[in-house]
């Protein structure tokens, strides 16, 4: 038997699988928003696509994370962080209030659901 299959699989919560989900999808639209502010000249360059890719990696970071309780109170900042790039280009008000409200139904969901099947055992 090889050290693989005698391992077992941590069990993820609902609320965790949720966030990551998010915050991945979200990523890559901040990837491509950070294309975007550099191509329209919102910003240097450096600022468009140095802070797009490290928002992106911190982005990916707090996926990987979640299943540290700290890790959802990181995830609402970045949601406010996106929000606020609507400073360099206005459409990101509007998609970093989606994602929030995204955000927002997925933990809360997620600890309804995971309550429930607590519950339910």
């Amino acid at each position: 038997m090889s050290a693989r299959q005698g391992r077992q699989r941590r069990q993820r919560s609902v609320q965790e699988l949720l966030g990551s989900i998010v915050l991945v999808f979200e990523a890559v639209v901040v990837g491509l928003a950070a294309l975007v502010v550099n191509g329209l000249g919102g910003a240097s360059p450096a600022v468009a696509l140095g802070g797009g890719a490290a928002l992106c990696l911190a982005l990916f970071a707090t996926a990987g994370l979640l299943r540290f309780p700290w890790a959802p109170t990181v995830g609402w900042v970045f949601q406010g962080v996106i929000i606020l790039c609507g400073i360099f280009v206005t459409m990101m008000f509007v998609i970093g209030a989606l994602f929030a409200a995204i955000w927002t139904y997925a933990m809360f969901s997620g600890v309804r659901i995971d309550r429930e099947k607590r519950r339910a055992s």
